[in-house]
């Protein structure tokens, strides 16, 4: 498995992140930032959940280390990935752990993962984060001059892009499964509740939603399972 086989792999991913990177780029322009700013958050953060949460938290003018917080919370599923996926890598240096772990997301993980042989290169690995992350970067790049060259009021419309697109990726994955309901339920309320209540901060309400919905469900299946 050569670099060109990783490019040829995440190839998928690449062409997936298009649309996707494309419209944050256009979201990031009409909450107000630069296309450094944007470019630079797609190539420091390289995290597309977290980054679409940290543009409405950016717009009401949350605290940076809130914003921060919440987007360890949002990506913290990456150590289980990247500990599961060091089991199936090559023995290499530190250094090179380190930069492809950077690299690894929910598309790279499942390409990397899935693959048939026992090991895997890290020149594999290279190619299929190296075409991923590039498309990403890129395309928010791009994403950010459409937006800029966007009719005003176009741009403003854009404003309520990012919620409608968070309601079109829940939906579908609450049908059928019970726990992204509650998920979605739980979260909901608690955060409705700081919110109108005042008690916490947006940043603040949002981590501790996330945090409290997570454990209460689990709470709930783990005393679903016992009496089961």
């Amino acid at each position: 498995m050569t670099f060109m086989n990783g490019i040829r792999a995440g190839l998928s991913i690449a062409i997936g992140y298009f649309p996707i990177a494309l419209t944050f780029g256009l979201l990031a322009k009409t909450s107000g930032l630069s296309m450094w700013e944007a470019t630079a958050m797609s190539m420091f953060v390289f995290a597309g959940a977290a980054q679409y949460i940290s543009l409405t938290l950016i717009t009401t003018g949350v605290d940076p280390i809130l914003i921060v917080l919440n987007t360890f919370v949002v990506n913290i599923r990456h150590f289980l990935m990247t500990a599961s996926l060091n089991e199936k890598m090559q023995p290499d240096a530190r250094w090179k752990k380190a930069i492809y772990a950077f690299g690894v997301t929910d598309e790279s993980f499942s390409v990397l993962a899935t693959q048939k042989q026992e090991t895997i290169r890290t020149s594999f690995a290279a190619g299929v984060i190296l075409i991923s992350y590039g498309s990403w970067v890129v395309f928010t790049a791009l994403g950010h001059v459409i937006g800029a060259n966007l009719p005003a009021f176009l741009q403003a419309a854009m404003s309520i892009a990012l919620y409608a697109m968070f309601v079109g990726l829940l939906v579908p994955s609450m049908k059928g499964n019970r726990k992204v309901a509650l998920l979605a339920l739980f979260g909901a309320v608690i955060h409705s509740a700081l919110y109108w209540s005042g008690l916490l901060s947006t940043g603040w309400a949002i981590l501790v939603a996330t945090l409290g919905s997570a454990i209460l469900v689990e709470i709930l299946y783990t005393r679903k399972g016992r009496v089961a």
